[in-house]
């Protein structure tokens, strides 16, 4: 096996051994906060600051120096998302592609999975550590016979995150931190094509002989197919931190993730394509729609966002810790999502047109013995997704959390976390043309149906972590 097959398999099997299904959930967008479990209790507020685990790599690395000896961080979220569409008046791409039904749910389940060692390197000075972890994710999946189905079926974003970082601390109150940041993205996109849309703005005559296309997605809906997009890649980033400590038990935390910007190279393919009748005055249109669209490589570029936060840990006598926070997220980087053939000819173009985001948070722990700490936590995540431009890709709105969890500190090395949260998702319209008049230059426009409705949405995070100290 060659070298780059032999990194390649072994990349897959990291993806699988995390359980990397992220969902859409957490922060914004399709950025993914579940870093932890210890932070979800607070609904992740205050993480800049908190620094309470090995799991401080991600949020601040600075935190790192808080972090005594050696620990290992193991986490799961498992996410719960229930969304469905309700239609308010959409209607079908042409008079050959029926409108199709309302879909049920179009999420499901997830889990976030997350990993963290951190060393003391050099006693009280230096500390080095390492995270892998999923900082961003998408899954939706759509029936193939709802009416949205040209717009989107399938959308699946996966991440591997890995962390090197290392941590000094410049005195008793100050500290700072910084870490490399290693990304593999794996993406895969589908959505219905017509191919009787298609040889109707050809030859409306030709129809008729595409009425019996063997596997239609609808029963006499003419001839359906999928175009599935598979792609991946690998890129760098970087994150920073510092934390200050206040002699009035007060401990400031700023972070910094860097935006990344990602190649995908992948390939596309087109199912259920209209096959040859027979017929002289039909076949050469028929092989010309196929021709249209082939098998092939695809390329696409999307920067992924860069964060920054800024976080408030206070601890008020012996017992109680409370926690704020402030996110930035500049979600704007994004304005469509357009992938391209190898050729350079451009294949399909979503508008995003993205804007910037911004998450608060409040939290409190409360240790009420040496073994039992309890938390509690509440988050507003503003959503980057205008009205105008939300696609079932990613049906996102406005969130507020409530969240609650436990510690149970087994021993003096070892401590178990769990958190609950439940997320109220604002209801989220729907106005999709059925051509979009935004396309970019090279891409051509087809019809989708127009999709006017409402979204709906409900999550539930579950979490659970262990941490060992040496």
């Amino acid at each position: 096996m060659r070298i780059n097959e032999w990194r390649r398999e072994l990349l897959a099997v990291v993806v699988l051994a995390l359980g990397a299904w992220a969902g859409q959930a957490g922060a914004s967008g399709f950025q993914l906060t579940e870093q932890n479990a210890s932070g979800l209790g607070n609904a992740y507020a205050g993480q800049a600051a908190a620094a309470e685990d090995a799991s401080t790599i991600f949020f601040n690395p600075a935190g790192l120096t808080r972090i005594p000896g050696v620990q290992l961080v193991g986490a799961a979220n498992f996410v719960i998302l229930d969304t469905h569409f309700h239609d308010h008046g959409s209607k079908p791409a042409s008079l050959v592609a029926p409108l199709g039904g309302e879909d049920g749910n179009g999420g499901g389940l997830s889990v976030v999975p997350s990993g963290y060692v951190s060393w003391e390197a050099w006693h009280d000075t230096a500390w080095v550590g390492v995270g892998v972890n999923v900082p961003f994710g998408l899954t939706t999946e759509w029936d193939n016979g709802w009416m949205g189905r040209f717009h989107a079926l399938k959308s699946d974003i996966k991440t591997v995150n890995v962390n090197p970082t290392v941590a000094w601390k410049l005195s008793d109150w100050l500290s700072i931190g910084a870490g490399a940041n290693w990304q593999w993205i794996t993406a895969e996109l589908s959505n219905a094509v017509s191919y009787s849309t298609l040889l109707a703005g050809v030859n409306p005559a030709a129809l008729p002989a595409l009425a019996g296309c063997p596997g239609a997605s609808l029963t006499g809906a003419g001839c359906e197919g999928v175009a599935t997009v598979k792609a991946d890649t690998r890129s760098w980033g970087w994150n920073a931190g510092a934390m200050l400590s206040l002699p009035t038990n007060t401990r400031i935390g700023a972070s910094y993730r860097s935006a990344i910007t990602h190649n995908l190279e992948g390939h596309v393919t087109f199912s259920n394509r209209p096959q040859p009748t027979g017929i002289p005055a039909i076949d050469p249109v028929i092989a010309a729609i196929n021709g249209a669209v082939p098998d092939g490589g695809v390329r696409a570029t999307i920067k992924f966002p860069d964060t920054a936060s800024v976080a408030v840990s206070q601890q008020i006598g012996s017992s109680l810790q409370l926690l704020a926070d402030y996110t930035w997220t500049g979600w704007s980087a994004i304005s469509n999502l357009s992938i391209y053939r190898t050729s350079g000819v451009g294949l399909a173009s979503t508008p995003l047109a993205f804007k910037n985001s911004w998450r608060v948070g409040l939290g409190a722990n409360y240790q009420l013995n040496d073994m039992w700490k309890v938390r509690g936590g509440f988050a507003y995540d503003k959503t980057p997704v205008q009205d105008a431009f939300r696609t079932p890709r990613l049906p996102d709105q406005d969130r507020t959390w409530l969240a609650g969890g436990a510690q149970w500190a087994f021993s003096r090395q070892g401590a178990i976390d769990v958190g609950l949260a439940y997320l109220f998702v604002k209801n989220a319209s729907s106005n999709l043309p059925s051509i979009d008049p935004s396309q970019p230059p090279g891409f051509t426009p087809t019809p989708k149906g127009t999709l006017v409705g409402e979204y709906t949405a409900n999550v539930w995070i579950a979490s659970a972590q262990a941490r060992y100290s040496f």
